[in-house]
């Protein structure tokens, strides 16, 4: 994907309220923004931080720049704009870049099902291929060497996906869980049993039962992103 517009860069300032963060601009304006991240943002909220920002140019808006980018003391870009994974995985898909779902000839967005809840992504069925529901999660929680974890904060949702799944599996569909990881600085995934130990041991589970777990790592500058690599799971 590329950006819209250019965007505009600075240091963070602080974040706080969950939807807010100041951030000096690289002009020496001080604004607040409107913060993407719904999550603990834990290692991607640091004081001093540089930051990329888009502008909006919706006069309605209370505040008209929303955050982007931030780069870590290491040198890693990340995408804290967790909403933008489905993004990204949308044009994979239909760029045939997910080589496990490349079979699939058209996915459609936000499926809504019997239950009342969303799957991110749905493939219909083919001569060849059963029908597939797909669930996107963000990954940005670096945890060192390389490894990231999901989720970043205890995450009730998330584990209610994991058992829709497991629902629509039963019922002879095919059920895809995908990280899309947003930080440069990871290589491998896990689930974060020290924060979520009853989402790492429902994915265990789920697994076995047979969910399919795939991550794919972005490219993330201030011009585009896309997914373009696959990174390892271990479950």
């Amino acid at each position: 994907m590329q950006w819209s517009g250019e965007l505009q860069s600075g240091y963070l300032l602080k974040r706080y309220k969950r939807f807010l963060a100041d951030v000096v601009l690289d002009n020496g304006t001080e604004i607040t923004v409107h913060c993407p991240n719904t999550g603990a943002m834990t290692g991607c909220a640091e004081p001093g931080s540089r930051v990329w920002l888009s502008v909006s140019e919706n006069p309605k808006r209370k505040y008209s720049m929303t955050w982007e980018l931030l780069e870590t003391a290491a040198g890693n870009k990340v995408c804290i704009h967790s909403a933008l994974a489905n993004t990204l995985v949308a044009e994979a898909l239909g760029d045939a870049r997910i080589s496990p779902l490349a079979s699939y000839p058209l996915w459609q967005r936000e499926k809504k099902l019997a239950s009342g809840s969303r799957m991110d992504f749905y493939a219909a069925a083919t001569a060849d291929l059963p029908e597939c529901y797909l669930e996107v999660k963000s990954v940005t929680l670096d945890c060192g060497d390389g490894l990231g974890a999901f989720p970043d904060a205890v995450s009730k949702r998330a584990s209610r996906h994991i058992d829709d799944l497991l629902v629509l599996r039963e019922c002879g569909a095919r059920v895809v869980l995908l990280f899309a990881v947003l930080h440069e600085g990871i290589a491998r995934v896990t689930p974060a049993a020290a924060i979520d130990p009853a989402y790492a041991r429902n994915l265990r589970e789920a697994v076995a039962a047979g969910l399919e777990v795939f991550a794919y790592k972005a490219e993330i500058s201030a011009v585009h992103m896309a997914l373009s690599a696959v990174v390892p799971v271990y479950v």
